[in-house]
């Protein structure tokens, strides 16, 4: 009898050691600690109403027109459009986007998208909608410093756009003040751009430096410019009639590979602007938007040809 007590004591010390020594053994593993859990989107009151969109897009495909919105607020591009992709300005933004349009769907998806941003007059928008969140914006229903907010809003980056909006409306302004002061307070500036063998002349709200010029800095416009190209924001012109529209001050937003014939002309050359010397020449392609990364650019332009 006692040895059987003693063999059954014995195997209980055998195996609450053993017990012991396999949770030893456990407590040395280390220990896999669950991920914070995040929602990992906002959700952005677009113009269509409320979109859940990602808290910090990585992968945004950009349609058209806003991807200097984009890329000033360091946010990556992994597709855009035609038109922003050949802008010099854009290249160190660009350089790794795919070039692409909205019928290119297979692309799209090829390129996983966490976000695609376009205007709302592009097409297939609903099946876009399959591929990643869409948000559009219609151009010209915001002010164009709006729409910079805006587009940090939906990025996450609010404050971060209002801050370079109120720095960058103080920096114009500024610059308006000496720009008049250098030149007159009564002296008239166009800007006008030759695209596909057509000339146009821009109001205030059409890109091309016009909301810096006008908005910003208060310059005067010619009349005809006011009466045609005020309302729709741009007009269509003849070289016969450019002299009509030419203020004291010209900024030719123009494209070098276009048809620039019409500089070649007496029409052109006998103005007050071009015997002055106040005609103010820029490319095209880095004049095109009103993002961010333009308007600097054009600010420094202005600043540049206006006070040299």
């Amino acid at each position: 009898m006692k040895k059987a007590l003693l063999f059954l004591a014995l195997a209980l010390v055998l195996v609450l050691g053993a017990c012991s020594s396999k949770n030893e053994d456990t407590s040395k593993e280390p220990v896999k600690e669950e991920p914070a859990k995040e929602t990992g989107t906002i959700t952005y009151e677009s113009e269509n109403g409320p979109i859940e969109v990602p808290a910090d897009p990585q992968r945004v495909v950009v349609l058209s027109t806003y991807a200097g919105h984009v890329a000033a607020l360091d946010v990556p591009i992994v597709g855009v459009d035609s038109w922003s992709k050949t802008n010099p300005r854009f290249d160190k933004y660009l350089k790794d986007a795919e070039e692409v349009t909205d019928e290119d769907l297979e692309k799209i998806i090829e390129l996983e998208p966490d976000l695609i941003i376009g205007l709302s007059t592009m097409n297939n928008i609903d099946r876009l909608k399959e591929i990643a969140p869409v948000v559009t914006f219609t151009y010209g229903k915001v002010d164009y410093l709006t729409q910079q907010v805006e587009i940090g809003k939906l990025l996450n980056k609010g404050d971060e756009a209002q801050e370079w909006v109120t720095d960058f409306q103080a920096r114009a302004k500024d610059a308006g003040e000496e720009i008049k002061a250098k030149i007159g307070e009564d002296k008239t500036v166009s800007v006008i751009e030759n695209f596909d063998k057509q000339l146009y002349v821009y109001g205030d709200n059409w890109a091309r430096g016009t909301e810096i010029l006008y908005q910003e800095m208060k310059l005067p416009m010619p009349e005809k410019v006011k009466a045609d190209a005020l309302k729709d924001g741009y007009f269509a012109l003849s070289t016969e009639v450019l002299p009509e529209y030419m203020g004291d001050y010209v900024v030719l937003s123009r494209n070098n590979d276009g048809d620039n014939s019409f500089m070649e002309t007496e029409t052109f050359k006998n103005t007050p602007a071009v015997k002055d010397g106040h005609v103010f020449e820029a490319e095209a392609s880095e004049f095109y938007f009103n993002d961010p990364l333009t308007l600097e650019y054009q600010l420094e332009f202005f600043k540049e040809n206006f006070l040299k």
